[in-house]
């Protein structure tokens, strides 16, 4: 007993939680510099915990041809806050004070629509809508909660509401970093089920099961300047930087849905780092269900510490309808990825290429060859869904030079008649190219502190320079982890 004691007041007196959390085993990619392109999304959704949720439903209204449903961690129905901070924090979150009734938030949406400020309300009419509350969430109460169930079923929606879970308040997914009934940083819990697949079945009507492999997509880091009113997203309240995740059926031109995801407050990058888009398990079922996760991010600005959505009107009293700065920009990224795209392009008059293969690789480039078709003038090569070709391509053959050694790509290719319009493209071929990979390294957390890998904040451990979460900071959380480039760690 008097070791067990003197090794707990160790671990406490240096800062190390003696808890077990089952270990980081969400990997995130490294981010890769980018912009937003378009794919085939055939449809969108929004989600969203706590400031983010009050966003999402707000998303879902007034863009509601935009967006076919939505998703909600802990929040409150349309409005509810009327651009009052007090109204916000006493009401839609305590319930101290009077609020608006659900039927009065329905009569002022329709009023809204009436006037154009948000889309038709009989767009909700049959859209699919999953709501969750803790029963240990007492940062948005439950009355308030029962609230937005009840907007959404009087205005048509098709409403499951999840209110039984002891979880605190925060997202809930099968690999969160903290007990279920935490609400603490980075608010993201564990509760022994998946509420992320019971979210993603309701909204999609059915999934395949999340990966269990390493994750193959993309994480796009973009400039959310592109699509801040204005272009500059610090004066609304955002981040410099958003992130997309994109899987390789996407960028190879599956068709594929979006899914928009709005982290809490005190969640955002800028504080948390990768934790929300790391064990929000939200990535692992876009691998397998072609599903485009886009990330947005806010960040601290005057009136609005805590980097909180805005859902009370700290920067616009429009934040509620499409005039709003953040839901305008969050609504160009989400058309940027191919949301509610009514454009057509040109038919294409060329079969697909058939017979495409991997001739040879080596630790830098990897060389294809495809059936020639006729009446093709040129080809496009694609790698994990980007054009790669700068000129055309006139043969039925291609070296892609410039790549990592150890590293499997994606390629696809296209024909391209004389018109200048491609055909559908080929069935995917993966290339590997030679040489060593990234050697992975598996320790403790406190170990891969110890050792230059990682660091320390707020009780939690972080890559690097990827800056990703790797769960509680002790010598019982163990983590694996590869160097991609000098200093830049990354999970395996």
């Amino acid at each position: 007993m008097k070791i067990r004691t003197f090794l707990a007041a160790v671990l406490a007196a240096v800062g190390i939680a003696a808890t077990t959390t089952g270990g980081a085993t969400a990997a995130v990619p490294e981010p890769t510099t980018g912009s937003l392109r378009q794919y085939d999304i055939d449809a969108a959704y929004v989600s969203g915990l706590s400031s983010g949720g009050f966003m999402a439903n707000q998303l879902h209204v007034a863009y509601s041809d935009v967006f076919d449903g939505a998703g909600i961690f802990s929040a409150g129905p349309y409005d509810c806050a009327q651009n009052n901070l007090n109204t916000a924090l006493y009401g839609c979150m305590d319930t101290f004070m009077a609020r608006k009734t659900p039927a009065q938030l329905e009569q002022l949406t329709r009023d809204r629509a009436a006037a154009g400020k948000v889309d038709p309300v009989a767009n909700l009419s049959g859209d699919k809508v999953w709501l969750f509350h803790g029963t240990n969430d007492s940062t948005v109460k439950a009355p308030v909660n029962d609230d937005l169930a009840t907007y959404y079923r009087d205005l048509g929606a098709d409403v499951v509401y999840r209110n039984t879970s002891a979880s605190g308040h925060a997202w809930v997914s099968p690999i969160g970093p903290n007990s279920c009934t935490s609400t603490s940083s980075p608010y993201v819990n564990n509760c022994g089920g998946d509420p992320v697949k019971e979210m993603l079945t309701h909204l999609l009507g059915s999934v395949k099961p999340a990966s269990t492999a390493a994750l193959t997509g993309e994480l796009v880091r973009f400039d959310q300047g592109a699509y801040a009113p204005g272009g500059s997203p610090s004066a609304i309240g955002m981040g410099d930087e958003g992130f997309a995740y994109v899987p390789r059926s996407c960028r190879n031109g599956a068709s594929c849905k979006l899914m928009v995801t709005l982290h809490g407050c005190y969640q955002y990058f800028g504080l948390v780092g990768n934790a929300l888009m790391d064990k929000a398990y939200l990535n692992e079922y876009a691998d397998t269900n072609d599903l485009v996760v886009l990330y947005p991010q806010t960040t601290t600005m005057t009136g609005n510490p805590r980097g909180c959505w805005d859902w009370w009107g700290y920067k616009s009293a429009d934040y509620a309808q499409k005039s709003g700065p953040q839901m305008t920009a969050v609504t160009n990224m989400a058309k940027a990825l191919g949301a509610g795209a009514t454009t057509t392009t040109p038919a294409p008059t060329l079969p697909a290429p058939a017979g495409l293969a991997v001739t040879g690789t080596t630790d830098t480039t990897a060389s294809l060859s495809w059936t020639l078709v006729a009446g093709a003038a040129s080809y496009d090569v694609y790698r994990d869904g980007t054009k790669v070709n700068g000129a055309p391509v006139t043969t039925p053959s291609y070296t892609d030079p410039g790549l990592t050694a150890g590293t499997t790509y994606g390629y696809a290719v296209a024909a391209v008649d004389a018109t200048g319009t491609a055909s559908p493209r080929s069935a995917a071929v993966d290339a590997t190219t030679t040489g060593a990979a990234a050697v992975c390294v598996t320790a403790s957390n406190y170990a891969h502190t110890t050792a230059g890998r990682a660091h320390q904040s707020g009780g939690y451990t972080y890559a690097n320079g990827s800056q990703q979460n790797l769960g509680l900071w002790n010598v019982l959380v163990t983590s694996t982890l590869k160097q991609t480039s000098p200093g830049y760690w990354v999970t395996c």
